[in-house]
């Protein structure tokens, strides 16, 4: 079976998506099993850029489609979907079978936004699906009560935890050291963090938190810079794999505030690594963070996040127990050799 992945460029985008995309081109369990290339549709840039390149690739997704059977569609909110529209009415058109992968974060904000001509341009996306992903049960319990279609799936984000071995440290050793991955900005909770984090250093002034990705990278500085803590938050804008692995381990936990989310990679990659885990009770994060490996708190409660943030660097007994927890249940239940187990199964029932 010869598999194309549509979605952003491996190379040219970041973000979640793109990760899982790649994880899946290289993958040996799916590797061994199937022919699978990936499809870049969207890179990185100014909006010239990115529309350029959206309707350059397209005319190149024209030319190549016909050589495979099965059609993997990587989409998010927002034209995501819509420029996903045309690729999957192609593929439909052509009598071919598709998977339809949802990562958006605000995908049900975003479709509960739109007027009623473009509701029914996405109930229709969904229709034309012969299977649709969602990142968590719940995640697909929403999709199904909203959107007609033919199908509906859980598959959860894996990480490869034996990647993340040379971030593993002593939680005890660097209780005071606390790691923020991914895109910075409101949604994100960036804004509220820096606020419980000034907060927690009226009681702790040891703290140390690093804000490594990319988005509003500026303006978090400048907000630093404002209110003087240069000598405890670290902006060091998007980070490379070798230097994300090197600040893992330099930290205890791994915190991510947002107000939206689907199965953040960053908290599994947070997880595998024995790192303690501070987040927000949205999307699929309560299916994966309990008590017993980290704190789940309301977003934009930032007293109860600054809280959090003194809990865990006053307690290495409780960090020393949510690492250990935390590298199990990912190799229990979050590994992507799993999840490409579990979507070797999709693909085949897929084409069934």
């Amino acid at each position: 079976m010869k598999i194309l992945e549509i979605g952003p460029s491996e190379t040219r985008s970041r973000g979640g998506m793109a990760e899982v995309i790649r994880g899946i081109r290289e993958s040996e369990v799916l590797g061994g099993a199937f022919e699978i290339d990936s499809f870049p549709s969207y890179i990185d840039g100014s909006l010239p850029v990115r529309l350029l390149y959206s309707l350059y690739g397209y005319l190149r997704f024209l030319t190549c489609y016909g050589k495979y059977d099965l059609f993997h569609i990587h989409t998010a909110e927002r034209g995501s979907t819509f420029r996903k529209n045309f690729y999957l009415r192609k593929v439909k058109q052509a009598g071919k079978r598709a998977v339809v992968h949802i990562h958006g974060a605000e995908y049900l904000t975003f479709y509960d936004g739109l007027d009623s001509r473009k509701k029914e341009i996405v109930k229709d996306f969904f229709r034309q699906a012969d299977l649709v992903l969602a990142l968590s049960d719940s995640w697909k319990e929403e999709l199904e009560h909203r959107f007609p279609m033919k199908a509906c799936q859980t598959l959860y984000n894996g990480v490869d935890p034996a990647s993340l071995q040379l971030a593993v440290s002593d939680p005890a050793g660097c209780r005071n050291s606390f790691l923020m991955l991914g895109r910075l900005g409101e949604r994100k909770g960036t804004y509220d963090l820096i606020a419980a984090a000034e907060l927690a250093l009226r009681q702790n002034p040891g703290l140390k938190l690093c804000l490594a990705g990319d988005g509003e990278v500026d303006q978090v500085r400048a907000l630093v810079k404002e209110k003087g803590l240069e000598q405890n938050i670290m902006v060091p804008g998007w980070i490379d794999r070798a230097e994300r692995l090197r600040r893992l381990r330099e930290a205890a936990t791994v915190v991510l505030p947002s107000y939206h989310e689907g199965l953040p990679v960053s908290i599994l990659e947070g997880m595998a690594a024995g790192k303690a885990i501070i987040s927000t009770t949205v999307g699929a994060i309560p299916e994966v963070v309990g008590e017993e490996n980290g704190i789940l708190i309301s977003p934009g409660n930032i007293p109860a996040l600054a809280d959090a943030l003194l809990r865990c660097s006053s307690s290495p007994g409780l960090l020393t127990n949510m690492s250990e927890h935390n590298r199990k249940k990912v190799e229990r239940e979050f590994s992507i050799r799993q999840m490409h187990q579990q979507l070797a199964v999709y693909y085949r029932q897929t084409m069934e």
